[in-house]
């Protein structure tokens, strides 16, 4: 069954009991206006007709449907003889890109693509390893689980290495820790750029890898 569009009421006959003009309005939801310019609504002399269905199309009505520019009027008679809608999906090209379709499963399928698009972009996280100097063996090691960790998860990583007062005097030592750790988590990551001196404070950013995120979480793990 073809989309019923939206057509705003005239003007005039007002049913008993309603407002006189200019008064308040009253609140009336009413019928909403299609997303897309449909059938009787596209303005367009001429549109380009796409589709996966035109064979279909063609043997119902009893004409080669194919890819092309097509008169407006010529294909708004054949989406009312096959009982779908005439759908303008490109209405800014020249000229204008239609589809003709079942207009209400076409937005049905347009909301689920869209649902899904944005169930599967996950949000990106900052985390932040902060390392001194002189940080051990086993400090940096349990540091550097939880870095495997985050980058499994699809998380970007920053990690700095904190000089405070005349340690300054180490960042060689800092940036050999940090050259270690991009190493340690080259299966999990690939660094923005190399360790850079920030005021007091050397860092690197691992981002995670776009392949293979869940192996090297497992691997983490």
């Amino acid at each position: 069954m073809a989309f019923k569009p939206y057509r705003p009421k005239p003007p005039g006959n007002r049913p008993p009991g309603s407002r006189p003009s200019g008064g308040p309005r009253p609140y009336n939801r009413g019928p909403r206006p299609p997303e897309h310019n449909i059938n009787s609504f596209i303005r367009a002399a001429e549109v380009r007709l796409v589709g996966d269905n035109l064979q279909e199309i063609s043997e119902t009505v009893g004409e080669v449907v194919e890819s092309g520019v097509y008169s407006t009027s010529r294909l708004q008679k054949w989406a009312e003889e096959v009982g779908l809608d005439l759908v303008e999906i490109t209405p800014n090209a020249e000229p204008p890109v239609v589809r003709i379709v079942d207009y209400n499963k076409f937005l049905y399928q347009k909301r689920k693509r869209e649902k899904e698009l944005k169930a599967s972009t996950a949000k990106v996280e900052l985390k932040e390893i902060r390392f001194g100097p002189e940080t051990g063996e086993h400090d940096f090691e349990f540091k550097l689980r939880h870095a495997k960790n985050f980058l499994g998860e699809g998380n970007k990583v920053k990690a700095y290495v904190q000089f405070r007062g005349r340690a300054i005097v180490f960042k060689e030592r800092g940036e050999l820790l940090l050259l270690r750790f991009m190493k340690e988590l080259e299966d999990y990551g690939a660094a923005e750029q190399l360790p850079k001196l920030e005021g007091k404070r050397m860092m690197v950013i691992m981002s995670p890898k776009k392949s293979g995120s869940s192996a090297a979480k497992k691997k983490a793990e």
